[in-house]
């Protein structure tokens, strides 16, 4: 499917990521997933992790500091860039591990690749068969 104009890959990250700002607002850990099919983000979310329960026990009731909207732009830049390093795939995950330990963000990106064994079969076969159809014929 084309459309008259493409948005960036690294512009559909930044876009999503604005999206799930209030989401993201006071947690404390979690994992935000991007599905990227042919360049373009299609799924995306978060994966709360309940990292601030055990915290919560030893500082008593009190909830420990979690995402500003200050570290929510630094987590938003820093995916971009990391996007912006993505090269020779067009389809996987992206997911974005962050916790806020004594009010300092720690991150960690991984890119999964996907391809698909029918495409590769296709291409193989072709190559094989000098462009004939399947029956062997020319």
């Amino acid at each position: 499917m084309t459309y008259e104009f493409e948005v960036p890959l690294a512009r559909q990250v930044d876009m999503a990521f604005r999206q799930m700002e209030g989401e993201l607002k006071g947690m404390t850990a979690g994992t935000i997933v991007l599905q990227v099919r042919n360049d373009t983000v299609g799924k995306f979310g978060i994966r709360h992790l309940p990292v601030d329960l055990a915290e919560r026990r030893t500082t008593g009731d009190v909830k420990p500091d979690g995402l500003t909207d200050s570290s929510i732009g630094e987590l938003r830049k820093a995916a971009v860039e990391s996007i912006k390093r993505k090269t020779s795939w067009t389809h996987g995950e992206v997911t974005y591990d962050f916790g806020v330990k004594q009010g300092k963000l720690y991150l960690s990106v991984t890119f999964e690749s996907n391809y698909n064994m029918a495409n590769v079969l296709f291409h193989v076969n072709n190559k094989k068969l000098g462009k004939r159809d399947r029956s062997g014929e020319h």
